[in-house]
């Protein structure tokens, strides 16, 4: 009876709808309304399908980026740009234990140009691009370690301009493409998830549901090459102070007294370091959340870290490999002395000779990109950050030009 007595009201709420909206829309200031609230919905699902699209464009299937490479151009006199090398199939390939790992998951696709008439489709292409810091971080890796390969590895099929075009960012590629250790690759996620733990996880599509999308496809990234090759990974807003290829394998560093980072980790190829990258990559997908930044990069290594050392206390994890089987957790001085709140450290000439003096034993100094990346330098200046390129990144520091 309560059943049925709620359904005829909904079906009598239904037949009264049309007299109902008919009366709204009379009105003319609700019909204003009503009609700006259209508009902004669908002006708002139109942007979120437009970004949706260049999403999958940036990680489409690298076979359909090629072959629609090899048609006709906008413009004849137009060079076809040349796609980098996948990094499971191009020599030199990594090796395994003895390289640096970067990765960059932003898209940098051209704005589609408009079509004239005769001339075929404007292809948009994911281009290489990379700004002088981010040479910088992959410059000092190459320069204090020689014997170790260093792999830039770009997510999505990824296009680099021609060596006889002149293009504004070519003299920072040519900088670090100059050091003989620095390879330059792309990657397909799925392939590069091929036949590991997350396989199945990747083809779900959580990923790409994320609201910090390309941050957390780089946590996954980092965990997925760790697996693979080992080595070391590295973020690219750092920059290496000394040279780590003597330093055993399988570590990470404190962030803060509560948790761990994943801006910088090591891991053996096999044994022990194996069987670490194969529980991060378990956890990244058991704790996945979209909706966190955290969650999914620091988080996974914590808790990993946790597991392992049968402590959550950091400090208890610190410098005592036997607690944590072997796996070594660096305080905050080997590569976060200045922590994110003080970020401005790098870049305030006052304060130049006390960040010296405090990164002096560092390993390597992360400058946090998320909130420094909007203050530019003058080349030359006074200043932390500055004075750590022009030594540790030279050839990267004289092509940013006169702000860095």
């Amino acid at each position: 009876m309560c059943v049925y007595t709620l359904r005829s009201g909904c079906i009598a709420m239904l037949l009264r709808l049309p007299l109902l909206l008919s009366r709204f829309l009379h009105n003319g200031r609700l019909r204003l309304l009503f009609l700006a609230l259209i508009v902004l919905l669908l002006g708002g699902i139109l942007l979120n399908y437009r970004w949706q699209s260049d999403v999958q464009l940036c990680f489409i299937e690298r076979e359909q980026t090629e072959s629609a490479s090899s048609g006709p151009l906008t413009d004849a006199a137009v060079p076809v740009p040349k796609i980098l090398e996948d990094v499971l199939s191009t020599d030199p390939k990594p090796i395994p234990g003895r390289s640096i790992f970067f990765h960059e998951t932003s898209c940098h696709r051209p704005k589609r140009r408009r079509q004239r008439h005769g001339q075929s489709p404007d292809l948009q292409y994911n281009m290489l691009q990379l700004t002088a810091r981010q040479a910088c971080a992959i410059e000092s890796a190459a320069l204090h370690n020689p014997n170790f390969q260093v792999f830039v590895l770009f997510a999505g099929p990824t296009y680099r301009h021609l060596s006889n075009s002149s293009q504004r960012q070519q003299p920072i590629i040519d900088a670090i493409l100059s050091y003989k250790n620095v390879q330059l690759r792309q990657l397909n996620l799925w392939r590069y998830a091929a036949g590991t733990p997350i396989e199945e996880w990747l083809k779900d599509g959580r990923l790409f549901r994320s609201s910090y999308l390309f941050s957390h496809i780089s946590d996954f990234l980092r965990f997925l090459t760790l697996y693979r090759y080992g080595g070391i990974y590295l973020d690219m807003d750092v920059v290496m102070l000394r040279s780590m290829e003597d330093v055993p394998p399988n570590f990470t560093g404190a962030e803060s007294n509560t948790h761990l980072a994943a801006g910088v980790m090591s891991l053996a190829p096999t044994g022990f370091g194996h069987e670490i990258a194969e529980s991060c990559l378990r956890d990244f997908q058991l704790h996945f959340d979209g909706s966190d930044w955290g969650n999914n990069g620091p988080g996974v290594i914590t808790r990993v870290a946790q597991q392992i050392c049968g402590t959550q206390d950091i400090s208890l994890m610190l410098e005592d490999r036997k607690r944590c089987l072997g796996f070594k957790v660096f305080d905050r001085n080997a590569f976060y002395a200045v922590p994110w709140k003080h970020w401005r450290h790098f870049f305030e000439p006052q304060l130049l000779e006390q960040t010296l003096e405090h990164t002096k034993d560092s390993y390597l100094v992360h400058v946090w990109n998320k909130h420094s990346k909007q203050l530019a330098i003058k080349v030359g200046s006074s200043t932390a950050y500055g004075k750590y390129a022009e030594q540790h990144c030279p050839k990267a520091y004289a092509a940013a030009g006169e702000y860095f």
